[in-house]
């Protein structure tokens, strides 16, 4: 059995990995479980960077293996915000709700050609000695014109990917779980950890 750390405390992402995850031979963790492991301040310019620097610092104070992601939308007629900052799009405290209401107002009345967004997902995978691989998963889509749906977090109520007429929100999970940018990174991410490993997927 393999020990990870998914360097994140936020309960719902916790979830979603646990639920993405599909190696068996693998016992996920997370800083929960390990209340002396250090809070990583997200500071980084880019979705790399903040995971290179969560996974890295996590692998090392805790001596074991550790992975990390940033994930964040991405529109294109706000000039690629809210990017790094979509958890704390809204300001200080932010909230889901306060952060979708900010990007609903900010892209109100536009057609559809102007609310081409995605989601990006970049994954990083670290042991003690340090980083091990980054990988990256993204999904193309539109802004909704409102919030939609009641699964999900984040900005899963406002998107929709390219190729469905449902926001992620109105999705079953076990259909999200499957086409996520956060999926795709992860379907990665599995690879390089076996080729670290040097096993196959069980």
């Amino acid at each position: 059995m393999v020990d990870i750390i998914v360097a994140t405390r936020n309960k719902a992402k916790i979830a979603e990995f646990a639920a993405m995850w599909p190696r068996k031979d693998v016992k996920l963790y997370s800083p929960i479980d390990f209340p002396d492991l250090p809070r990583v301040e997200e500071d980084g310019g880019t979705f790399r960077e903040n995971a290179i620097k969560k996974a890295t610092t996590i692998a090392a104070a805790s001596g074991k293996l550790a992975i990390a992601d940033d994930s964040g939308l991405e529109v294109d007629e706000l000039g690629g915000q809210p990017g790094v900052l979509s958890a704390r799009f809204s300001g200080e405290g932010a909230t889901d709700r306060a952060n979708n209401e900010k990007l609903l107002s900010l892209m109100k009345g536009l057609p559809p050609e102007m609310r081409r967004a995605r989601f990006i997902c970049a994954m990083a995978l670290a042991d003690p000695g340090g980083l091990i691989d980054v990988v990256e998963g993204r999904c193309e889509g539109v802004i909704a014109d409102r919030e939609r749906g009641t699964n999900g977090f984040g900005y899963d109520p406002v998107f929709i990917m390219q190729g469905y007429q449902k926001a992620f929100a109105e999705l079953g999970p076990e259909t999200k779980n499957r086409i996520s940018h956060r999926a795709r990174a992860i379907e990665k991410a599995v690879l390089a950890l076996e080729k670290h490993l040097g096993t196959r997927q069980k």
